[in-house]
């Protein structure tokens, strides 16, 4: 029997074109034996249709704050204890909002303040609306008070933009909802504690077309983040493109370049930061110009010279400016692994350091799979080759227990 027979879902829809794919995400739980109760904005009105929904769940839609149908007329109370989970998809950025700030002007904003049910977001909207700080601070704080969240996803939007906004599909919040409910004795000995991690390539531009990057996939960072926040971690990934969907919980910041990830690492750790882990492979150098169009070929050339500068450490900028209590790094190294990942811990000012053989096709890079040695100045771990799922938490109990012994 799917872990979602008879569980209460309440079906919060914002106003958003992305507000469709809720019809979808409904046919979904309902299949898997779920209740859904849908409730609507007055702008999710203006793209879905109350009859729709209600032929799809099976149950009225409400919107109203104040129904007279409702038990007693409160309708907001009834809802609030009724529900066993509050899903808002879409959450629009006004959503997010007048959520952050407590408001209570319409039913659905009312009940997410009344319920003591968790609630997950599937935040949609224009890819600048997302990067705007007021929307990065909102989706921050939410976190940090055990809200959780999927997405948003990146790609091609309504607009005609391209960026960080669209809804997650909803096969991967229905998963993310069926991953809540799973009965696991997993402790939550991380709760208020905020981490910070870092995952995939940078992509340093040369021109509009090319770009100098790497062969991260990301695969090792979002295990981290998965793994932290399943231990009640607030976390915050800082990603750059991978072709991965974030952990359900994370606070996902999109970036491309090692100069927009150093800014987002410092602004997400505006106030210290329990841990940070630098799992991203970031490019050593970018372009010192780039060119607005497109370099051409010249016929009469077989070299072209780029002239390359130095990107920002990253991790010793972080780590001189003591933006968090622990700071973990990586060490992807093709030779002398150990030897070039202790100078790395000493050099940057990091209290664990974590080395890999990235020249061994069975683990590291695009692969599922991984094998570390883990450093500090005290001491060596080297746990056993493993699923990067199953490595992470390894790795994140570790990083905490040293934590505690650093206290």
């Amino acid at each position: 029997m799917s872990n979602l027979a008879q569980k209460r879902i309440l079906l919060g829809i914002t106003g958003g074109i992305a507000a469709y794919k809720s019809i979808e995400l409904i046919r979904l739980l309902t299949k898997a034996g779920a209740e859904v109760q849908v409730v609507l904005t007055e702008g999710a009105k203006a793209f879905v249709t109350e009859m729709t929904l209600q032929a799809i769940s099976g149950k009225t839609v409400r919107s109203t704050l104040l129904d007279p149908n409702a038990e007693a007329g409160m309708g907001h109370i009834e809802l609030a204890k009724w529900a066993d989970l509050i899903v808002i998809a879409p959450a629009s950025a006004d959503f997010m909002a007048r959520y952050t700030q407590g408001m209570a002007n319409d039913l659905l904003s009312t009940l997410c303040i009344a319920t003591e049910s968790p609630v997950l977001l599937a935040p949609a909207m224009n890819q600048a609306m997302w990067r705007h700080p007021a929307t990065q601070d909102n989706a921050k704080r939410l976190a940090e008070r055990g809200v959780l969240s999927i997405g948003p996803a990146d790609g091609a939007q309504a607009c005609g933009d391209i960026g960080p906004g669209r809804m997650s599909e909803p096969s991967d919040i229905f998963h993310a909802i069926f991953a809540h409910f799973q009965n696991s004795p997993i402790k939550q000995d991380l709760a208020g504690q905020h981490w910070v991690i870092t995952a995939g390539p940078t992509m340093e531009a040369i021109d509009p077309v090319r770009y100098i990057s790497n062969h991260s996939s990301g695969k090792m960072g979002y295990a981290l983040a998965a793994s932290a926040v399943e231990r009640g971690a607030s976390v915050t990934l800082i990603s750059g493109p991978v072709q991965i969907t974030p952990p359900s919980g994370v606070m996902l910041v999109a970036v491309k370049s090692a100069d927009e990830m150093l800014a987002a690492c410092q602004q997400s750790m505006s106030t210290q930061a329990d841990v940070f882990i630098g799992a991203a492979a970031v490019a050593d150098f970018k372009m010192k110009t780039t060119t607005n169009q497109k370099m051409k070929k010249q016929s009469d050339k077989d070299e072209v010279t780029l002239t390359l500068v130095k990107n920002p450490d990253i991790i010793a900028t972080l780590a001189q400016q003591k933006r968090a209590k622990v700071m973990v790094g990586f060490a992807a190294e093709t030779q002398n692994v150990i030897e070039y990942a202790k100078s790395k811990l000493e050099r940057k000012g990091l209290d664990i350091i974590i080395a890999n053989d990235v020249s061994r096709s069975d683990i590291g890079f695009n692969q599922d799979e991984n094998q570390v040695t883990v450093i500090t100045k005290e001491k060596h771990w080297e746990p056993e080759k493993a699923a990067k799922s199953q490595l992470a938490k390894q790795l994140v109990n570790f990083i905490h227990e040293h934590s505690q012994s650093a206290d």
